[in-house]
């Protein structure tokens, strides 16, 4: 979703505001492809603790919008993306939307099949280049985050809380609320997005990662649509989906800003990972399913199997699970679609595709639920921390990198070079497929 108007980044670190520690409600919802409807309430699922709500609501979903040859190919539909904004505010302040902004106002032109064919050699014949290259810029693919972030101004309204940001990319879509007197605390708002769908570039799965300072502590938030499927090797999709997007996941270098996801302090990982039951379970599940014994079930899950394995998210954190599996539901029913859709098909088995993951110090799990709606195939999954912030550490860091530079001593980064993206990349969408036109090179990555 791109601004309606100009951005106001935020104050300075160092504003008159002191936060200690807060309140961060993290959700994620497969909503299937289907548009939210007036009378769709998120009040019982956002509002878990009336007594004493959050500070922060951090809002990732897929499939906004269905995944058809339209929506992936075509000029992105953000009316459902207005609509689940509008339920949110309403959700959160008890109010009906104000946004000056209107639906279709920034639909954007997608690269087409031709375009990414012709691409696609380019990238063959510059192979060795792009080993080494930025491989994702800002999602609108201009230089300036204040084109790609909602207006804090111009999101409407007084209320407790107010849209700090947003962002879609084809179903998937995220956006940061946070209480409106946390507004002058927060800075360096910044939005990159990988694309891992078609060809593993196009937009109908990958993931948005948002980044921000509040204070002086960096966070950054992904919400993620990883690989389906249930055959055997598909986990190995899911697993090089992770690693794509840990490494293709830049943000604009400016000065005490983190580039990628792992350099900031606080990050979440939210979404759809698709992760289901290893496959050796057979009728199994089934039977575990129909004596709710979850924890025997969460043996055979995917996620956590590759996890102890090494093979992915290695040093990411997760809470106990305690609720049922998340997917795959039959419409507007507590049922789940496990009997075969046509003869030959195999019976499908529940699984847990609905996750939040976390890393970084000073990050206490309070709870990690599900939501009961039947609007979707999924049910909706959140999760509310406790969090400390830092007192600026990397603020420190890079402070104390640039003496020793200025003295100099080695680093450990003098001899290392990146490369950065050209300034345009012209109309194809940074979220879908990155054309890299040329690179520069710089000394030091945080410089």
């Amino acid at each position: 979703m791109d601004n309606c108007g100009n951005l106001g980044p935020g104050s300075p670190p160092g504003s008159t505001l002191q936060i200690e520690n807060l309140r961060m409600f993290v959700g994620t919802w497969n909503v299937g492809g289907r548009a939210p409807h007036g009378g769709l309430n998120l009040r019982d699922w956002l509002i878990s603790t009336p007594s004493s709500p959050a500070d922060i609501y951090v809002l990732g979903f897929q499939e906004i919008v269905p995944l058809n040859a339209g929506n992936v190919l075509g000029l992105e539909d953000n009316t459902p993306a207005y609509q689940w904004l509008s339920l949110i505010r309403q959700a959160l302040n008890g109010e009906e939307s104000k946004s000056t902004c209107t639906p279709n106002q920034f639909q954007k032109p997608r690269v087409s099949f031709s375009d990414l064919l012709s691409m696609e050699l380019d990238l063959e014949e510059n192979e060795d280049e792009l080993t080494s290259a930025n491989t994702t810029t800002s999602c609108s693919g201009q230089e300036s985050p204040e084109f790609f972030l909602e207006s804090m101004a111009a999101t409407g309204g007084s209320g407790a809380y107010r849209l700090a940001a947003s962002k879609q990319m084809v179903g998937i879509f995220l956006c940061v609320w946070v209480r409106a007197s946390f507004l002058p605390a927060i800075s360096r708002l910044q939005v990159s997005c990988v694309g891992r769908g078609l060809m593993g570039y196009m937009g109908n799965k990958g993931s948005i990662s948002i980044s921000m300072s509040l204070q002086q502590t960096t966070f950054c938030f992904i919400c993620t649509h990883l690989a389906s499927g249930e055959k055997d090797g598909d986990e190995v999709r899911r697993n090089s989906d992770v690693m794509e997007i840990l490494k293709r996941t830049k943000f604009l270098q400016s000065p005490h800003s983190p580039q990628t996801i792992l350099q900031h302090e606080k990050v979440i990982w939210l979404g759809d990972l698709n992760y289901r039951l290893d496959s050796t379970t057979g009728s199994n599940a089934h039977e575990l399913l129909q004596e709710n014994n979850w924890q025997s079930l969460l043996e055979k899950d995917q996620l956590r199997i590759e996890q102890r394995a090494g093979r992915v998210f290695a040093g990411w954190e997760e809470g106990k699970i305690y609720f049922p599996p998340t997917y795959k539901y039959l419409f507007n029913s507590d049922v789940y679609a496990v009997n075969p859709a046509k003869p030959r098909e195999k019976r499908r088995a529940p699984a847990w595709c609905d996750r939040i993951l976390w890393r970084g110090n000073g990050m206490k799990q309070k709870f990690y639920v599900r939501g009961e709606s039947r609007f979707s195939d999924h049910r909706p999954v959140h999760s509310l921390f406790r969090v400390e912030l830092n007192d600026g550490r990397f603020d420190r860091q890079v402070a104390a990198a640039k003496e020793l530079k200025a003295a100099g001593a080695p680093t450990g980064d003098q001899s290392r070079s990146c490369s950065l993206p050209a300034s345009s990349c012209g109309k194809v969408q940074a979220e879908e497929l990155l054309l890299v036109t040329n690179k520069i090179r710089c000394q030091n990555i945080h410089c």
